[in-house]
């Protein structure tokens, strides 16, 4: 359970550190990607950019 906790801990803070880079590249933009403001505060929901991210990964997993 703990080392769950942890894998997702580190992965949280990849993609943390991951997200402006990849804005740059313009993921996060993409058609399918939800932006919009709830409470005050400004929400993102990445839905397509994490499908084509998720193709990349598996097509590079493939390859190695």
């Amino acid at each position: 359970m703990i080392r769950w906790i942890i894998v997702i801990f580190l992965a949280l803070m990849l993609i943390n550190w991951f997200t402006p880079l990849l804005q740059r590249m313009g993921f996060g933009k993409l058609p399918g990607d939800f932006r919009f403001r709830l409470f005050g505060r400004e929400w993102f929901i990445p839905l397509t950019t994490t499908i084509l991210l998720s193709l990349v990964a598996g097509a590079i997993s493939k390859l190695v």
